[in-house]
């Protein structure tokens, strides 16, 4: 089955806690490249996060926001500091009667001071929370994976329509190609009649003269190559492996046999079918650009 490597997934998990929503969202990269948002907190689970991705997706860029809804009211504690509230107390006691100051230290006089209360952030659970974390992760793989799927049907068909095209174009070069040869024989050959006219033609000289061009413009081997190479890339797609390096890669071969088909050829038709196969390989690549 083929991956696009776009795709989306939402995932939810919850409990008398929180609510974890998390979504997750892959694009085209040539590799894994991770881009997690979420709050400071649950930096702790970022590694085991990947390697659950990493599990599930092969390459691509990976973009995870994920919202948290608290349902424990108290998510700080707050505490007084009554050793440091007794020095400030002291301190502006000792103030108050060396000047003859009559105003009374009040509470919001004391507060003003950042060390008399200390804020902590409540201690989270994390072997609860890592357990919910990874369910909405889960959800979120899940839906993604449906979607990939979906889009890597439709990818994997128009994959198949162009590798027929180029068969179809390859089997007309095919039918071509014994022809240019006989073709430029009867050229050669009326061209000497009329330079020679009235002389004896060498006949041996002129079939020398055809076998080296037949030498040289020969296509055989290439088109078997290119046949070969259409074939291994229907196998790859039946894989269960990861398959976009694999297709990138036969592409290039695909497209150095078709250059010298192109540059070996004198014939008009088979250039205007190499301008065909180069069209429908650009467009096989452009697709495989996004296949995991």
């Amino acid at each position: 089955m083929l991956f696009s490597m776009t795709g989306f997934g939402r995932g939810y998990a919850e409990n008398e806690m929180m609510k974890i929503t998390l979504e997750i969202k892959t694009v085209n990269h040539r590799y894994t490249d991770f881009h997690i948002k979420m709050p400071k907190k649950f930096n702790v689970f970022e590694e085991d996060m990947k390697k659950v991705i990493k599990s599930k997706v092969d390459r691509g860029r990976v973009e995870v926001y994920i919202q948290v809804e608290n349902y424990q009211a108290n998510d700080y504690v707050v505490k007084p500091n009554f050793a440091v509230i007794d020095e400030y107390h002291g301190a502006l006691s000792q103030v108050a009667g060396r000047y003859e100051i009559s105003d009374k230290i009040s509470l919001n006089l004391l507060t003003r001071f950042n060390d008399t209360l200390e804020i902590k952030t409540q201690e989270i659970d994390e072997e609860a929370v890592s357990e919910l974390l990874m369910r909405a992760l889960d959800n979120a793989l899940d839906s993604l994976a449906g979607m990939r799927a979906t889009e890597g049907v439709r990818m994997g068909e128009d994959v198949e329509k162009n590798l027929k095209l180029m068969v179809d174009v390859l089997s007309n070069i095919e039918d071509r190609a014994p022809e240019i040869v006989k073709v430029h024989q009867a050229k050669m050959m009326d061209r000497i009649k009329d330079l020679l006219e009235g002389h004896e033609i060498d006949e041996a000289r002129i079939l020398m003269e055809v076998a080296i061009f037949a030498d040289k413009t020969n296509i055989e081997e290439e088109i078997v190559r290119l046949k070969a190479h259409i074939d291994h890339a229907r196998e790859i797609l039946s894989l269960d492996t990861p398959k976009g390096r694999k297709l990138d890669f036969l592409i290039q071969e695909m497209n150095r046999e078709v250059n010298t088909i192109g540059s070996k050829s004198p014939d008009v038709d088979i250039s205007n079918d190499v301008v065909e196969l180069k069209s429908t390989l650009e467009k096989i690549r452009e697709q495989i650009q996004n296949i995991e």
